[in-house]
């Protein structure tokens, strides 16, 4: 997206940054690549006047992300009344050593969005959900799964927020010194950071002859 080109995602009072604003995106490409390059949220919201964050697994389809968990937990029976919640996934890319204290940072990449979620019902529309859950991480496992029961779709609840009042922030690069600290004999740069996918570990119950699927060697998160 270019300054010439209006944003995806018009920015509001709570989206637009107010210090550093060339480090926010507007744009789909943007937001839906840091979405989905992870697995993780924290899911914000109020209950009582006390306020919650809640890390949860999550899941992008179109241009909504999903949670999901018991339908028995007060968080999620809360924010499917309409409570505001605020959802935000983020990645640490590097460690920013700058040659002054004070100008060290990080690079990063994260999204902050804000709504009202909507809940997913009926036995098929949860069951596509949980499919495109589970298909995110690796495609292939649902199929190899044991088939899921009605009990288990009734007691699992899944909400959805609408991807609208949302804003990505990143920081790349170098750090960013003053000018007369560049002549300084102090080392200066970035520590990259990145997350790494583990060899399957067989569980030690597992009946013998049973090799690992092609697709968990190949899942990629990050």
């Amino acid at each position: 997206m270019t300054k010439d080109t209006a944003p995806d995602y018009k920015p509001t009072d709570r989206t637009k940054l107010k210090r550093i604003r060339e480090r926010a995106h507007y744009d789909r490409e943007t937001i839906y690549d840091i979405l989905d390059a992870g697995l993780l949220c924290h899911v914000g919201y109020t209950i009582d006047d006390q306020p919650y964050v809640t890390p949860t697994c999550h899941w992008r389809e179109g241009n909504a992300v999903y949670w999901h968990g018991s339908s028995a937990s007060k968080a999620l029976k809360a924010q499917r009344q309409g409570i505001p919640v605020c959802v935000t996934v983020s990645h640490m890319d590097g460690l920013v050593m700058a040659r002054s204290g004070l100008h060290h940072s990080i690079n990063y990449r994260s999204v902050m969005l804000f709504g009202t979620a909507h809940l997913v019902e009926g036995r098929d529309a949860k069951e596509a959900s949980l499919k495109a859950f589970m298909d995110r991480i690796a495609p292939g496992r649902w199929e190899d799964c044991k088939p899921v029961t009605g009990q288990e779709i009734k007691g699992t609840m899944i909400l959805g927020l609408e991807i609208d009042e949302v804003v990505a922030k990143v920081r790349t690069g170098p750090p960013a010194d003053d000018e007369e600290d560049y002549a300084l004999d102090i080392w200066a740069g970035v520590v990259p950071i990145t997350t790494r996918i583990g060899k399957p570990v067989p569980d030690p119950r597992l009946k013998a002859g049973i090799e690992v699927p092609a697709y968990l060697k190949k899942i990629k998160i990050g």
